[in-house]
């Protein structure tokens, strides 16, 4: 048996120990994934339940809001996601001590690779700057990004990001809306990682008249499943990628970290699609609220 589990605040509805027990019982390796919520613990200590969970015989835990910088700054071996994006939220424990990864930003780069191959990303607006916006930033540095235009209602966070992603070698710079609408049809793709569009906060996070076949679209919110931004992508005849892409593969990421020394990675990759069906048909028929 694997013990697994996710530590963060306001996770009881998270759907991770549905998919990792799933792709474990398809794999027939047992997993137990186990809910740490630091909601309503009074001086939660982040450090100590990570302990806990090592002293307890746990493989590893996934880590969400608000202590994706803890983790990293807790792990002894920083993985290339966590380096890059500077919060991790997979922590393995391990004989040579505690290992960190970042799985939304390698599985943002498997996604996008799963449903585009090797186009290059090109000219791309992203919408929100925020924790998944970072790391999705930092995982177009890997996908032949040319440049990066931030459209970002958080000024400083804005400009913290393109700062960053330029000191990276990432061209960056931030936008205005009405740039934005201006330019958006000469642009390759959109990165919405933003709430907009989420069941709670409805609607579409840019004028959408801009877009084409020419781009490709993607859409961290993923309740819906199909959002305004991807329902209007796809009438325009854009590549789109949706959430549960991204929730999905980010999940498989983890899983491949966690049991990298029992189960062979190419063992795990023909359960990917079967997974994202699942969730897809699971969003779309019965608005499940799914939380990383």
């Amino acid at each position: 048996m694997i013990k697994l589990g996710l530590v963060g605040e306001g996770i009881a509805k998270s759907q991770s120990p549905d998919l990792h027990e799933r792709l474990g019982a398809s794999l027939g390796e047992p997993v137990r994934y186990d809910l740490i919520d630091s909601r309503g613990v009074a001086n939660f200590d982040f450090p100590n339940a990570i302990q806990r969970l090592r002293t307890d015989g746990y493989r590893g835990t996934n880590v969400t809001f608000p202590f994706k910088e803890q983790a990293a700054q807790l792990a002894d071996i920083r993985g290339e996601g966590v380096r890059r994006v500077g919060t991790a939220n997979t922590l393995l424990f391990d004989a040579d001590g505690l290992r960190a990864e970042n799985t939304d930003y390698t599985g943002f780069i498997s996604a996008y690779r799963h449903s585009f191959g090797h186009q290059p990303a090109g000219e791309v607006l992203l919408i929100g700057a925020g924790g998944v916006g970072r790391a999705v930033a930092c995982a177009l540095g890997e996908l032949a990004v040319s440049h990066i235009h931030i459209l970002e209602h958080d000024a400083s966070r804005a400009e913290s990001l393109s700062s960053d992603l330029n000191t990276m070698g990432i061209s960056a710079a931030c936008v205005t809306p009405e740039q934005a609408q201006r330019e958006l049809p000469s642009w390759h793709g959109v990165v919405n990682c933003s709430p907009i569009g989420h069941i709670n906060h409805p609607g579409c996070p840019i004028e959408t008249t801009g877009l084409g076949s020419q781009h490709w679209v993607f859409d961290a919110v993923y309740i819906p499943a199909h959002t305004e931004l991807l329902n209007a992508a796809h009438q325009a005849g854009a590549k789109t990628l949706s959430g549960v892409d991204l929730f999905v593969f980010q999940g498989v990421d983890a899983f491949r970290f966690f049991t990298a020394d029992c189960i062979p990675s190419e063992q795990v990759d023909p359960h990917v699609i079967p997974l994202r069906t699942h969730y897809i048909e699971q969003l779309v028929t019965h608005s499940s609220h799914l939380v990383p």
